[in-house]
C-alpha cells in the first residue's frame, strides 16, 4: 500500500495533482480545497494517500492532513458513497461543515454534494452520526483556526450564489483585509479565485 507520496508537483487537472516522485509520475485525485492548497508547480509536496483497487483500475487518492484522509475513508464506508463522492463531499464542504451538517441531520444541505440525493445523504447521516464526534475536536481545529475576517459571511454567500462551493468561497476569503465592505471582499475573493 501507498500511506504517502513526496516529491514535486508537475501539474494539476480540475481533479488531480500529478507528483513527481523519483522521476516517477503520479496521478492523484484530489479535493477541490486541496488542490488550491498545494504549492506552485516544481514545488515540492508531500501527500497522504489512500489506494483503491477496483475492477477499473488503480487509483490513488491524495489529501494534505490525516484528518481529511479520515473522514474520507469514513465518508467512502457509507454504502452508496464512493471515492469519487467522498472527495466531492470534501470539495463541497470543509470537514467541519460536513460534520456539522451530519451532527445536525442536515439532510438537504448534505443532498447538495454532486451525486448525492435524499436517500445517500439520509445514509450519510444515520452511519455517520457520532462516529465522526469519535475523531474529536481536533480534527477541525486546523481549518477552524484560520477565520475569514468579519463580514465574510455575506460576500460567501454572494460567491455560493455565483456557484462556487463552500470551500472555495471560505478559501478565497481567507486573508482579505479587515474591515472591508462586502463588495470589497467580493472583489477580493473574486480576483483570488479568477
Amino acid at each position: 500500500m501507498i500511506a504517502f507520496l513526496e516529491g514535486a508537483v508537475a501539474g494539476r487537472s480540475a481533479q488531480a495533482a500529478y507528483l513527481n516522485v523519483g522521476g516517477v509520475g503520479y496521478q492523484v485525485f484530489m479535493a477541490a480545497s486541496s488542490l488550491a492548497k498545494l504549492p506552485e508547480t516544481g514545488q515540492r509536496a508531500s501527500v497522504l494517500t489512500y489506494l483503491q483497487v477496483s475492477e477499473n483500475g488503480v487509483s490513488l487518492y491524495g489529501f494534505l492532513s490525516q484528518e481529511e484522509k479520515d473522514l474520507f475513508e469514513r465518508l467512502i464506508g457509507v454504502s452508496g458513497v464512493g471515492p469519487k463522492v467522498a472527495l466531492s463531499a470534501l470539495s463541497t464542504f470543509s470537514p467541519s461543515q460536513l460534520a456539522q451538517a451530519v451532527a445536525s441531520q442536515d439532510t438537504a444541505l448534505i443532498a447538495k454534494i454532486p451525486g448525492v440525493g435524499k436517500k445517500t445523504a439520509s445514509r450519510i447521516v444515520v452511519d455517520l452520526k457520532g462516529s465522526l464526534d469519535e475523531l474529536g475536536r481536533s480534527l477541525f481545529a486546523a481549518q477552524d483556526a484560520e477565520v475569514a475576517p468579519a463580514g465574510a459571511s455575506r460576500a460567501a454567500e454572494d460567491l455560493l450564489a455565483l456557484g462556487f462551493t463552500a470551500d472555495e468561497a471560505e478559501l478565497a476569503l481567507r486573508g482579505a483585509p479587515e474591515g472591508a465592505s462586502e463588495q470589497q471582499l467580493l472583489q477580493y475573493a473574486l480576483k483570488r479565485l479568477g
